[in-house]
């Protein structure tokens, strides 16, 4: 069995563009409305979207592969403030849940960090998705403060904003 973390490539696209389809369908159907499961996934995983984003600096993709097969992706973005990186997508099949697939795409995101000179990490996390919350925590974030954000068309992301500890940066 070989797992990887890889960088996106443009051929790429179209199957992460897939399985982000097939993970919200699943993972958010009890926690957020299907009208914004279908917005949310419009605006943020088009291919064209995607192609967009990996040609953009401060922007990075990576795929998580198991025998050559993308079961997960993550993309960090530098936020408006130029020290700080955001896991702004960090997603594993079901299939693939509690194998520390997870941890890795965390790993990713503190290397990506630290190759790029940035002092923080953070995410935000729906306040209803408990199961991400808890493994979150496990990776050493904290909840820091509420991010209630209005997306549009009568949508709201309501999230926790969670930042990494310091402790646990310098010990990955």
């Amino acid at each position: 069995m070989s797992i990887q973390v890889l960088p996106l490539a443009p051929p790429d696209v179209q199957v992460v563009s897939v399985l982000a389809d097939a993970i919200w369908r699943h993972h958010y159907a009890g926690i957020i409305s299907s009208e914004q499961i279908e917005y949310m996934l419009a605006q943020r995983y088009q291919p064209t979207v995607i192609l967009t984003q990996l040609s953009t600096a401060g922007i990075w993709w990576r795929k998580l592969a198991l025998n050559e097969e993308i079961i997960g992706f993550c993309c960090c973005m530098v936020t408006d403030n130029p020290k700080e990186l955001k896991i702004d997508k960090l997603y594993i099949h079901c299939n693939h849940h509690r194998k520390g697939y997870g941890a890795l795409l965390v790993a990713e995101a503190i290397k990506i960090m630290r190759e790029n000179n940035l002092q923080s990490l953070i995410l935000t996390v729906n306040k209803h998705n408990q199961t991400a919350i808890d493994a979150y925590h496990k990776y050493g974030f904290e909840i820091t403060r509420d991010s209630i954000v209005d997306i549009g068309e009568g949508f709201i992301m309501n999230d926790y904003l969670m930042t990494l500890a310091p402790t646990k940066m310098r010990k990955t």
